[in-house]
């Protein structure tokens, strides 16, 4: 029998009918607490990972750092990673690079957005500028003609509502996107109402699956995302955005009172962590391993 891989885990996720809800990660531990806590996948941030070095999200950090991290992330959980590529690292030439290098490690998918290279963070204040969409497919016909497993994802990334240019061109992307070979269209809003993804999701009527991120729009819940027709929803940099809140009062609070009396109830405890390290494994394997001591040569 053959042994179902991350990829056909993620594909068999797509073709379903439920909601596909993914925890962004920025490290191996925030992977495996994603899992802990039922997540379906794992997106590999890009501002995630940034931000833990400290730098820009704004292709600064290069495509082996980027896949590195992800690589962590993957051996750290049994969940599929969709690893978060920017905007190809380049022109067709790294996107075909691109895909080589993430499927041979092992990463069940990739996104792609159609922004020019380098790009900014779509929550920057600058001005977003896109690619032609010719330009674009022609890396998704790249990525799709370069992968050797059929179940490998490819995420196309539509900006154009980021970049103010309408619901028509949004529109337009998508399904250019779509017909070039994406496996998903991952629409990106900013608005804080549900009206702009009610009125896009309205028009879409192709046979590829839809992907939010609703970062700017949190009332939306998941039976209303599921209700619009929305196949996955990705929480990219609430993980993060929650460590930073908790990193910098806990040790605000250490400062404050001189001690760490007042928190060690509401921090993990040494054992959790040990767990999540898996010790408790190695131990096992220290045990299964080691010659008895009474035992014969």
């Amino acid at each position: 029998m053959v042994k179902e891989t991350k990829a056909s885990q993620l594909r068999k996720m797509l073709n379903g009918t439920k909601l596909i809800l993914v925890a962004g990660a920025h490290d191996g531990l925030t992977a495996k607490l994603a899992e802990r806590n039922g997540f379906h996948a794992v997106w590999a941030s890009g501002l995630g990972i940034s931000a833990i070095q400290t730098v820009p999200d704004a292709s600064i950090l290069t495509m082996t750092e980027l896949l590195q991290a992800a690589i962590v992330m993957n051996d750290a959980c049994n969940l599929p990673i969709i690893a978060d590529c920017d905007s190809g690292f380049g022109n067709i030439h790294n996107v075909v690079r691109m895909v080589e290098k993430y499927e041979g490690a092992g990463i069940a998918g990739v996104c792609i957005e159609d922004k020019v290279y380098p790009k900014i963070n779509s929550f920057d204040n600058g001005q977003q500028k896109l690619v032609s969409i010719e330009d674009f497919c022609a890396k998704i016909r790249a990525a799709k003609a370069t992968q050797k497993d059929s179940d490998f994802v490819l995420l196309a990334r539509v900006e154009a509502l980021i970049a103010g240019l309408g619901q028509d061109e949004a529109y337009n992307r998508a399904c250019a996107y779509a017909q070039a070979g994406a496996d998903a269209i991952l629409i990106h809003f900013k608005q804080k109402t549900v009206d702009e993804i009610a009125e896009f999701m309205s028009r879409w009527n192709l046979d590829v699956p839809i992907v939010l991120v609703p970062t700017k729009y949190p009332d939306i819940t998941f039976n209303e995302l599921e209700f619009l027709g929305v196949r996955m929803s990705i929480y990219a940099n609430q993980a993060l955005r929650g460590s930073v809140s908790a990193i910098d009062s806990i040790l605000k609070r250490i400062m404050e009172k001189g001690s760490t009396r007042d928190i060690e109830g509401e921090i993990a405890s040494i054992e959790d962590i040990f767990e999540l390290q898996d010790i408790p494994k190695m131990k096992q394997k220290e045990l299964k391993f080691r010659k008895p001591k009474n035992a014969t040569t």
